[in-house]
């Protein structure tokens, strides 16, 4: 068997063995969510108490959905798609997302590398599409457009929403 195929090689360590697989494949969720067995047309719900990181999940999830494969010939190992987040509580911050994507283009560079490629950082937040809705009206008239409005944007950007989000939909029961 191939480097490729063994989980862990007797000489490296954890985190290397991480970087060597996700190089491989691809994780859409973050560890440990990896092996949630996500196809098309699946829905995946996150639940838990307030502080539970849940968002976080998401901006992460999303992040690895709108980074591209590779770069420059820099490996990014993301899937080169949209993503459509629909804010339903406006808590979202923008700011932490935005820290977060410059932190993975940043990452390949090393430790305490402050480069980042403002080309790459630009068409990653284009692929990053927002949307907030305050009540329960606004959000049944997106979900009613839906359908239109992801064949603009992938006839705009070229690529298809590979992802719909859907934050704190708990405020709408």
């Amino acid at each position: 068997m191939n480097d490729k195929g063994h989980w862990i090689k007797g000489d490296e360590s954890a985190a290397e063995m991480l970087k060597r697989v996700w190089r491989v494949r691809p994780f859409l969720l973050p560890p440990p969510l990896h092996r949630v067995p996500l196809r098309v047309g699946n829905v995946l719900e996150l639940v838990g108490p307030s502080p539970s990181a849940k968002t976080q999940i998401l901006i992460q999830t999303a992040i690895t959905c709108i980074l591209p494969k590779h770069w420059n010939g820099i490996h990014y190992g993301g899937f080169d798609h949209l993503v459509l987040f629909i804010d339903l509580d406006s808590r979202f911050d923008i700011n932490r997302f935005s820290q977060l994507l410059i932190y993975r283009i940043i990452e390949p560079y090393g430790e305490g590398s402050r480069h980042y490629d403002k080309a790459l950082y630009d068409l990653c937040m284009a692929r990053f599409l927002y949307v907030r809705c305050s009540d329960s009206f606004q959000f049944l008239q997106t979900l009613k457009t839906l359908s239109r409005r992801l064949d603009k944007e992938k006839e705009v950007h070229g690529v298809s929403v590979h992802l719909l989000m859907i934050d704190s939909l708990q405020w709408f029961k």
